[in-house]
């Protein structure tokens, strides 16, 4: 009877305090309180996974948690691609109808994609790394942090990159608008010969 109870109990016992005010965008089946641009047929979810296989297209968060517009917080999202695929998740991004997200920044998704040697974890033209830091058809987690003007980025728990943005910042010469804001979460489907996956979305507010 005691080891019962002590089941119960422990089925009772909240979040451990890593686990604390972390909340889920996705919930592993659907697509509910996400949007899809341009090419909807490019997501879709399998085993848990949202799935980016097809023409440009992004994912956007358009949930009702903390209404999708998020400006200090910690994001954990685990990924994983097949050899040669590129993706991204965006960060302070808003959804648009078409192209490239135009506000926010993108963290990169590129172990071996051979065009662009800007390579997972890359604060996409702002910091980038040219350096492999995870592998293809295995899980990774990338962590990435924002709090006041300052991006930080972990793979797997490791430190790869911090950024803080200077007084003034243009954004880049092809992105103006990249700068930090508050916005929401994107996942980038970046071409028909890109497979990646994302699963285990998960955020926690700063403030």
């Amino acid at each position: 009877m005691r080891k019962l109870i002590l089941v119960a109990l422990m089925a009772l016992v909240p979040l451990t305090a890593a686990e604390k005010g972390w909340t889920s965008l996705f919930d592993g089946k659907d697509l509910t309180g996400w949007k899809v641009n341009e090419n909807t047929s490019t997501f879709s979810v399998k085993d848990g996974a949202i799935v980016a296989n097809g023409p440009r297209s992004h994912c956007f968060y358009v949930g009702d948690f903390q209404n999708h517009n998020f400006k200090d917080f910690e994001l954990k999202v685990d990924v994983m691609t097949l050899p040669g695929s590129n993706g991204g998740i965006y960060i302070q991004t808003e959804y648009q109808d078409q192209s490239w997200p135009a506000k926010g920044f993108e963290v990169q998704v590129n172990n071996t994609f051979k065009a662009d040697p800007r390579r997972t974890g890359s604060l996409y033209q702002v910091k980038d790394n040219l350096a492999e830091v995870a592998k293809d058809n295995k899980w990774f987690t990338e962590h990435i942090i924002v709090k006041g003007d300052t991006i930080s980025v972990r793979i797997d728990g490791k430190p790869l990159l911090e950024w803080t943005q200077p007084a003034g910042w243009p954004g880049t010469k092809e992105q103006p608008d990249r700068r930090i804001r508050a916005g929401t979460i994107a996942l980038q489907g970046h071409d028909p010969g890109s497979t990646v996956y994302y699963k285990n979305i998960r955020i926690k507010p700063l403030k």
